[in-house]
């Protein structure tokens, strides 16, 4: 820190340098932190709708049916939650007068 309180904007390698100072002592860091893995869930379905879906993933050229089914559910839970919310504003009180 220079003698005004502002800190300089330290370069990459000078933030390497204390980093590599600092990698052995654990006075340095924070608590960690530890992060749990949501379970993932299995989904069944019909051979015939997986074989469209494959399909279709590679019409789209995702990288395998999994990642493009992910992204198409969550597309369509987006759109399913902007409805309810649409819905629940044309619905509530204060729109009825």
């Amino acid at each position: 820190m220079n003698m005004k309180g502002k800190a300089r904007a330290l370069s990459e390698e000078e933030i390497d340098k204390i980093v590599i100072v600092q990698a052995d002592d654990d006075s340095a860091w924070e608590k960690p932190i530890h992060v749990r893995k949501k379970k993932q869930t299995s989904l069944s379905l019909p051979s015939e709708l997986a074989a469209r879906a494959a399909f279709f993933a590679r019409l789209h050229r995702e990288s395998n049916v999994e990642s493009w089914l992910r992204r198409i559910i969550q597309e369509r839970i987006d759109m399913e939650e902007a409805a309810f919310t649409g819905l629940k504003r044309d619905l509530s009180p204060k729109n009825s007068v």
